[in-house]
């Protein structure tokens, strides 16, 4: 009797007829029934996933504004660079001997990252941003109890922080003490007061804050901390604001992390790849993940000699193509990197002011590298937050973040980046403009958005909890 292998051999299709299967698995594990599948050309395989592909949407496709994001254009170069044979080809586990290109280039890429944050000292194992919070906090956890204050079990995180810093800290076996913000949207420094004494290892901050907002009053926080015998932390996803301008050093920071995959224009989304490089100060470098990369005498080399590792925190020494994109990006930038931020904060502060008070502004303060708005307004009128984002979808825009930070009811967060020209700006300024001006008029239209997508309106709840996964021809 011919197996299923034998039977589905179609005139278009691959046929497996003489591939002997039987002779490495036993005839009893192979199917006998023919179990339907497709018989399907090569070509119409790639028309399949070209068109799946084709729904997805990205940078090269459209305005990309994903507040707290930094979806800015990747450059082809980074891509050429970090698919070069000897980059691409090169095993983890060849000797440093035979890696001394690509040891520099993190090695440089260290470098770099020093002089951009201040710090001391880099480890650029961590493979994301909340990776990078979790390496930060379990230095900071090992910092401590090295000197022995195992009392230090509280970090205080602002209540419009990322997520992910009370995760990362939890991890770590932290307790979470939240800090209220202020009419400006700031950490509210007598709050921050009250809640300091001897058992705080430290405060989890992004500068400027999920606001957007910079924090005009980080030195005193930094003081009121180090006071207190604490560390800071600095979530570096907005660092895209102040590159060039100042550093989280001279804010007072102890420990930063970084999402190359944001400021530094490597790809992402999708779950990755990504990195979180992670700077210390002096006092800290001996807590970093083994191994580091060192340079002594003309050699590069990964360095497993570090007093009070935390040990690895990543298979390998991280997404290596990620640094190699990271740092075509540097190499090609310069000193322009300062130019970067400063356009992507021109960017949001245009975009804030032409949109103000059609939207509502909680916060109507000078804004950094992006800014919430909220759709409390258009909520009354019939159409929340959620139903902006997906009529935007039908002028080929990616929806801004929604509901996000949290203390702003029907958040509507935008971060533009500096990739984008005036003319993409106002086109996005005109749709938010005429969408609410449709809310007024007729919500009920606005409802049955998005209309031109290749999938429509759908149930988000009952896609969840139902979703449909069955083939159909």
């Amino acid at each position: 009797m011919k197996t299923i292998f034998e039977k589905s051999c179609g005139v278009d299709g691959v046929c497996l007829e003489d591939c002997k299967l039987g002779e490495y698995i036993p005839k009893e594990l192979l199917r006998e029934d023919i179990i339907g599948l497709p018989q399907l050309s090569e070509l119409e395989i790639m028309r399949h996933y070209k068109d799946l592909s084709d729904r997805n949407f990205c940078i090269e496709k459209g305005f990309y504004p994903l507040g707290s994001c930094t979806m800015k254009y990747n450059p082809k170069v980074n891509e050429y660079l970090a698919s070069l044979e000897n980059f691409c080809n090169l095993h983890p586990y060849q000797k440093d001997s035979d890696s001394q290109g690509a040891l520099e280039l993190m090695y440089k890429l260290q470098e770099s990252l020093k002089i951009l944050t201040g710090m001391d000292a880099v480890t650029l194992q961590p493979a994301a941003g909340a990776h990078g919070e979790l390496t930060g906090m379990m230095i900071i956890k090992k910092y401590f109890e090295t000197k022995g204050e195992f009392n230090r079990k509280k970090v205080i995180v602002p209540d419009s922080a990322h997520g992910t810093n009370s995760a990362s800290a939890k991890m770590c076996g932290f307790d979470i003490v939240e800090v209220k913000s202020n009419k400006k949207g700031q950490v509210d420094i007598d709050s921050l007061k009250s809640l300091l004494d001897e058992d705080v290892a430290a405060i989890m901050m992004t500068n400027p804050n999920t606001l957007g907002i910079f924090e005009e009053n980080v030195l005193e926080i930094s003081k009121l901390l180090h006071s207190n015998g604490s560390l800071l932390y600095y979530d570096g996803a907005n660092f895209n604001a102040i590159m060039g301008w100042t550093n989280p050093r001279l804010m007072g920071f102890d420990v930063v992390h970084i999402n190359l995959h944001k400021t530094f224009s490597t790809p992402h989304g999708g779950g990755g790849p990504g990195a979180g490089p992670v700077c210390v100060v002096e006092k800290l470098k001996e807590f970093l993940p083994v191994p580091v990369i060192t340079y002594e005498n003309g050699i590069y080399k990964r360095n497993y000699d570090v007093a009070n590792s935390i040990g690895k925190v990543r298979g390998f020494y991280g997404n290596f193509g990620i640094l190699v994109r990271a740092y075509a990006y540097i190499l090609m930038m310069g000193n322009n990197l300062k130019l970067a931020s400063a356009d992507a904060v021109l960017n949001a502060n245009y975009i804030k002011e032409k949109l103000k008070g059609v939207y509502e502004l909680p916060f109507d303060e000078p804004c950094m590298h992006e800014f919430v708005l909220s759709g409390e307004k258009q909520h009354h009128q019939g159409v929340n937050t959620l139903g902006i984002a997906k009529r935007l979808m039908d002028s080929n825009y990616h929806p801004p973040t929604v509901y996000f930070p949290l203390i702003v009811h029907e958040a509507i967060m935008i971060e533009p980046t500096e990739s984008e020209r005036k003319q993409v700006l106002d086109g996005f300024i005109e749709t938010m403009l005429k969408i609410a001006h449709e809310i007024e008029e007729c919500p009920e239209e606005v409802l049955k958005s998005p209309k031109t997508t290749p999938i429509k309106k759908v149930n988000e709840t009952l896609a969840a909890r139902k979703p449909d996964l069955v083939f159909k021809e």
